[in-house]
């Protein structure tokens, strides 16, 4: 069954968007028709500029909620930052969110960035973001969370969480850290990116998704991450196969069970039933990141539009 409105209407998720080498303007077509129909909003990886894809956004979309999910905060000034948020705000009358993260140490290693502790990090960003002077309004703040004090921190110093790849099972959990008008009202913003491949073929769409997740299952937070979220044997398996140099063997080890509690994927109303029951586990926003089994972005587009037409 499609998720519903109190009205009958289909619910419709948001949806992830990246920008690729040659193909940037096509997207921007491509967010127009999100937009025409009806799509809870669009939100931008760092993957391909994610801040500057917003700002393309703000001309090019009318209505649509739109954020970076997310931007790293150790890659720019926190001056710059928000002197380009206060503007991508200003500039789409208030449509944009900016989503925030501390990334992953090995990630953050390879860019030759200097952190810290990421809770006080993120703090002592957001504080610079509020004490800029003479750039107009800053637009809502969402905080990358994982781990439940990241999570808490997002209700003390933002205006919502976003999380990647989280199990469903334990987004309760997760959630339970949050005072509970902020769990349940509309002032503060729950999402998650779920990658998602909609295919007949369940095999090929796990395979799909196993792939998207296997730099993921690489980063120790997330690993710790889904230890919490009860996948103990899972991933030390998997940090065994890493110790070892067994990288090829990380897609065998991720069990059916894990992959359908952190991902979306398989015939229509599979993902469908999923989808719902991420609605149920409390996520506001769910943010579908679609990948395909038989082609390549526009395909994967292609398929879920068809995936909501269908509902």
């Amino acid at each position: 069954m499609a998720p519903a409105r109190s009205d009958g209407s289909t619910r419709l998720p948001a949806l992830a968007l990246a920008a690729v080498p040659g193909r940037k303007a096509a997207t921007l077509d491509l967010a127009k028709e999100i937009e025409r129909r009806g799509y809870a909003g669009i939100y931008c990886a760092s993957f391909g500029d994610g801040m500057g894809l917003c700002h393309s956004l703000a001309h090019v979309t009318e209505r649509i909620p739109f954020g970076t999910a997310i931007a790293n905060l150790y890659t720019r000034n926190v001056a710059d930052y928000a002197v380009s948020a206060a503007t991508i705000h200003e500039l789409s009358n208030g449509r944009f969110r900016f989503g925030i993260g501390v990334s992953h140490a090995p990630m953050n290693s390879r860019l030759g960035v200097t952190t810290g502790k990421p809770l006080s990090d993120m703090r002592q960003f957001v504080e610079g973001l509020r004490s800029q002077k003479r750039i107009g309004d800053l637009p809502p703040i969402v905080v990358a969370g994982l781990r439940k004090k990241m999570v808490g921190l997002s209700s003390e110093i933002a205006e919502g969480v976003v999380f990647a790849n989280c199990s469903r099972r334990h987004t309760p959990e997760s959630l339970a850290v949050l005072p509970a008008d902020k769990r349940t009202g509309d002032d503060f913003f729950i999402g998650d990116m779920i990658p998602t491949c909609i295919s007949d073929d369940i095999e090929a769409a796990a395979a799909v998704n196993r792939r998207t997740l296997t730099m993921y299952v690489g980063l120790p937070n997330y690993r710790n991450y889904w230890k919490e979220a009860g996948y103990v044997e899972e991933m030390e398996a998997i940090e065994k196969a890493i110790e070892a140099g067994e990288r090829d063997r990380l897609p065998e080890l991720m069990t059916d069970e894990w992959l359908s509690d952190c991902t979306l994927y398989g015939p229509p109303s599979r993902v469908l039933e999923g989808l719902e029951a991420w609605y149920e586990a409390g996520m506001k926003t769910p943010i579908l990141v679609p990948s395909s089994a038989s082609g390549g972005q526009f395909k994967a587009f292609e398929e879920l539009f068809a995936l909501f037409d269908g509902a």
